[in-house]
């Protein structure tokens, strides 16, 4: 059953409710802590890009195109549509020999209001590029390219990229295909469902490949985290919470969020993977419970703590800029499979 995990209040009095699940897991799929219901199937969303960009290193594709770590790490990113963003994926797509029109996401207006608002002054038209995912949907493509095969349809489900995406899926959750549930995402490519607990695991495994086999998965496994902390601000944005909790708590925690409430970490030294699920799918209570969760675990220095209140308690203010109140987390992580007792403080 879920647990409230975030509340938003006016003044003292709360004015909303979010509830959820969150699953902190190793990399052996040992469950360490959890609140509400950790086995509840959750659409994985853009949490599984890191997943996705597995086959684009592990085929040779990326060595092929001559990819760098800054955009493998845009291959692994929901960006803000920035300049800087739009330049790495325009580059990528001029090195496979393909053009914007090439890509199957979507327009949508960038994420940056800032770059949006420049966009609308020189009358452009937001384009495909700006879509968030065009940096992953560019990877697809080099990685069709790579195996021969269509690059009309590299979005479609039985496509051969999609298929060692989800190969990749599941070899890292040790599940089988019809214990997952299919669906497509917002970008049109295929997003999974998994148990809470097992998207926790991918995420322990990408933060500690361990003994996992053949040796190229690991080797692509950690290529994608290095790359993914090296260049935060292509998993994001500037001053965007991915980027963010990535740069202060300075390569110990890999970081990515996906829609409809869905964040997911990775702690680097210890390889312990974290899940977590809003139930109502609104993303202003993932970073708070996100950051709560590093809090509990003792992950945060004070400094670090400090750098990343706005995200772990944020004000609500009016249309004066005057303070009149906050999101607040109000959860505390339960111990092992019975939640017998508390780590909170």
């Amino acid at each position: 059953m879920e647990e409230t995990l975030v509340v938003v209040k006016r003044g003292n009095h709360i004015e909303s409710v979010h509830t959820g699940s969150i699953a902190v897991v190793d990399w052996r799929g040992n469950l360490l802590y959890g609140v509400g219901d950790v086995e509840r199937m959750t659409f994985t969303r853009s949490s599984l890009k890191p997943i996705q960009a597995i086959p684009l290193v592990q085929s040779g594709a990326a060595d092929r195109f001559l990819l760098n770590d800054k955009e493998i790490a845009i291959c692994c990113g929901s960006h803000n549509g920035e300049q800087q963003h739009t330049q790495v994926v325009r580059s990528m797509l001029f090195r496979i020999g393909l053009q914007e029109e090439n890509l199957q996401c979507g327009a949508h207006p960038p994420y940056s209001q800032e770059r949006y608002l420049e966009l609308v002054r020189k009358q452009i038209e937001p384009g495909q590029i700006h879509n968030n995912c065009s940096g992953k949907h560019t990877g697809m493509l080099a990685l069709a390219m790579h195996l021969e095969s269509d690059i009309d349809s590299y979005h479609q489900p039985e496509h051969p990229v999609q298929r060692k995406v989800l190969e990749a899926l599941l070899e890292l959750a040790e599940m089988k295909e019809d214990q997952v549930l299919t669906g497509i995402d917002g970008c049109g490519v295929p997003n999974f469902a998994i148990p809470l607990t097992k998207l926790a695991q991918v995420f322990a495994k990408l933060a500690h490949p361990g003994d996992i086999q053949p040796p190229s998965l690991k080797q692509s496994i950690q290529r994608i985290t290095q790359a993914m902390m090296q260049y935060p601000e292509m998993v994001s944005g500037s001053q965007e919470f991915c980027t963010e909790v990535m740069k202060i708590t300075k390569g110990r925690v890999i970081a990515k969020g996906g829609a409809e409430g869905v964040y997911s970490l990775g702690l680097l030294e210890k390889g312990i993977g974290i899940a977590i699920k809003v139930a109502d799918g609104n993303w202003r209570s993932a970073y708070p419970a996100a950051v709560e969760v590093l809090r509990q675990l003792e992950e945060l220095s004070p400094a670090e703590a400090a750098a990343l209140l706005d995200f772990h308690v944020p004000v609500v203010r009016n249309r004066r800029g005057e303070r009149v109140g906050s999101v607040e987390p109000v959860f505390c992580l339960k111990e092992g499979k019975a939640f017998a007792s508390s780590v909170c403080s």
